[in-house]
């Protein structure tokens, strides 16, 4: 399959699954667009960076913090919470099969295999987190310093 190919196939999937659970969660439906271009940028990003070879840990670090920064940047333009934006994006990146695995390992008794697919989704999600604690602690400096040069100008 060509590259390009590729790459549509995961937008429009990526797309699919932040609007669908977007709607499953009774997202308005003024930002179902952006939830899923929010999604399909932070899935992209992530398919791009695990294929480049920056390993799973950086690779949801930086689609984690995309959606975050989108997130942030779509909460003001639709004026919602940015929770209505990052839950749904997040979603592609959420390791469901590693945590099946996991719970389907302990259940059949191979501990030292569900430790390990345990530990993967532990460091992914850890990763999503710093990913979205990254993403707002930009948004809160970007936007109080562009505060401050408001208020000197106001000033002189």
């Amino acid at each position: 399959m060509p590259f390009w190919l590729e790459i549509i196939v995961n937008l429009v999937f990526a797309w699919l699954a932040s609007v669908g659970f977007g709607l499953i969660i009774n997202v308005p439906h003024r930002a179902l667009v952006l939830c899923g271009v929010s999604g399909s940028a932070g899935w992209i990003l992530y398919w791009l960076a695990n294929r480049i070879g920056i390993g799973r840990l950086g690779s949801n670090l930086l689609g984690a913090l995309c959606v975050g920064i989108l997130g942030l940047v779509f909460a003001r333009i639709k004026k919602c919470p940015v929770t209505v934006f990052n839950i749904p994006g997040v979603v592609p990146l959420v390791p469901g099969v590693p945590a099946y695995q996991a719970v389907r390992a302990m259940v059949e008794g191979q501990l030292s295999d569900a430790e390990d697919l345990i530990l993967r989704v532990a460091i992914v999600t850890i990763a999503i987190a710093m990913g979205f604690m990254l993403a707002q602690l930009m948004g809160e400096i970007f936007f109080k310093t562009r505060n401050n040069r408001k208020n000197k100008k106001n000033l002189v």
